[in-house]
């Protein structure tokens, strides 16, 4: 009896031992595959913030040349005006 208790104790181990060489491979695994991601978040975070750039660099683009036709809009007015009074004087 207490050959086979012995005997079931070692079984217990081996699998005890097994199961643990299974987590640790799966945690290095795990490991591995977050610091991908964390890495290609990183890239993403890093794009980002380059298209975020951009974005503003084109706002500001736009609204100076939004300014430029808003000041050739308003020299157009004055000569439509002086036309217009010349035309009615």
């Amino acid at each position: 009896m207490a050959l086979e208790k012995l005997e079931a104790l070692e079984a217990r181990i081996r699998s005890l031992v097994q199961l643990t060489q299974e987590l640790k491979r799966e945690k290095a695994s795990l490991e591995a595959d977050l610091r991908k991601t964390r890495e290609r978040l990183m890239k993403q975070e890093e794009e980002s913030r380059r298209w975020e750039a951009e974005r503003a660099a084109v706002q500001s683009r736009i609204e100076k040349v939004l300014g430029d036709l808003d000041i050739l809009g308003c020299m157009a007015d004055p000569k439509e005006v002086a036309l217009e009074q010349n035309r009615a004087g």
